[in-house]
């Protein structure tokens, strides 16, 4: 399986930092030999897009392929990495939906992109309500508690 970035994070943060991201604003320029003039046409009616990326400076050494304490906070349960949505993952994939600023041409401005500038990104999506959960949610109160201030 060979993956092509479409796209590339530019500005926001230079470094990754666990909290605070909700302020944090940069651009995806989209790769225009991936992409055509018209790729996002549509896309600003929406509010929210969903962004799929590469933990592109993740060490392959470091990725965890078992259970680990997330943030290594002891009070927190020994949690399998697909229990978690840390980033040393087997294929370094991160998921966010973010705020869509604007759209001008192959630049998207977005608000709560937790991915540092230079990040290869895999895919952008439109966030549709019909999409999320069906039902009530159940998670963990560590999870919650790591959200407190991500955002």
């Amino acid at each position: 399986m060979i993956l092509t970035p479409i796209a590339h994070v530019r500005g926001g943060r230079a470094e990754p930092i666990d909290d605070g991201w909700d302020a944090v604003e940069a651009s995806i320029l989209l790769d225009p030999a991936q992409l055509g003039p018209d790729a996002a046409q549509g896309l600003d009616a929406f509010s929210h897009v969903t962004v799929v990326f590469v933990f592109d400076r993740i060490d392959p050494a470091t990725v965890e392929r078992n259970a680990r304490h997330p943030r290594g906070r002891q009070d927190w349960p020994r949690v399998g990495i697909l229990g978690q949505r840390g980033s040393p993952r087997p294929n370094r994939i991160g998921v966010t939906t973010c705020a869509l600023l604007g759209v001008q041409g192959m630049e998207l401005r977005v608000r709560g992109l937790d991915a540092i500038d230079g990040t290869p990104v895999l895919d952008i999506k439109p966030h549709m309500t019909g999409f999320d959960p069906r039902g009530p949610v159940r998670e963990p109160d560590w999870a919650v508690e790591i959200m407190r201030g991500y955002w």
